[in-house]
């Protein structure tokens, strides 16, 4: 990955990812990652469904469920909050500049 310089790496939820973080900067390689702490370990930047709102969420179909709703009748919804989170660090190291029209929609800025 690190002779194609287009090249970014995704970190997914639960491996080790202050470790991947770690090597990707090293070697100048962008990363992407499936959690929001991920961000604070490490990777560029997270942007994806806002789990506390997911989590407020799942609560209304287990209060539907223990009212006697069947799990079959519930619709599935898809996310409609969302989270993006930049380090700043992680930008600065890479030889990265974030435009200031992004820093201003993230949630979070991590520096």
């Amino acid at each position: 990955m690190t002779r194609d310089p287009g090249t970014a790496v995704f970190i997914a939820r639960g491996i080790r990812t202050q470790t991947w973080a770690e090597l990707a900067t090293k070697n100048r390689l962008p990363t992407t990652c499936g959690a929001p702490r991920a961000a604070e370990l490490g990777c560029l930047m997270f942007y994806g469904a806002d789990f506390a709102a997911q989590y407020r969420r799942a609560a209304t179909y287990v209060d539907k469920i223990l009212k006697g709703a069947k799990p079959c009748d519930l619709p599935i919804e898809q996310p409609t909050q969302f989270q993006l989170v930049i380090n700043l660090k992680t930008a600065k190291a890479l030889g990265l500049t974030i435009p200031p029209s992004l820093l201003l929609r993230a949630n979070q800025v991590i520096e």
